[in-house]
């Protein structure tokens, strides 16, 4: 038996998702030298840095995003330490977040900004 939420919960969910797509390119704009670190630091979508990168939502520890992406304990806390020094990481880095949002399409860009 669902929650009378849960109707509600789905709309809202579907209405920020829109908003996000629709502020994508302004979002882009603003944070595009950051964008470009994150880029030069974690490579490109081929990669388990990038794979990893895309976990860091601040919902996931360190060991965590190991375990979901496959990338090396050391190669993690090498690029968790690497977008700290370029500020691009808020929080406990134990359980990373980045400081930008960037969608699921990012690293299969070929650079150029959205």
């Amino acid at each position: 038996m669902s929650e009378p939420s849960d109707p509600m919960l789905t709309v809202l969910e579907e209405m920020r998702d829109l908003l996000r797509l629709i502020a994508e390119p302004a979002i882009a704009e603003r944070d595009k030298k950051l964008r470009q670190s994150l880029r030069d630091i974690a490579g490109n979508g081929k990669g388990k840095k990038s794979k990893a990168a895309l976990l860091m939502d601040g919902t996931r520890t360190q060991a965590r995003i190991v375990e979901e992406c496959g990338i090396h304990k050391g190669n993690l806390s090498e690029l968790v330490r690497a977008l700290r020094e370029a500020e691009l990481l808020k929080g406990d880095p134990r359980q990373p977040q980045l400081m930008i949002s960037i969608p699921l399409s990012f690293f299969e860009d070929d650079g150029g900004e959205m």
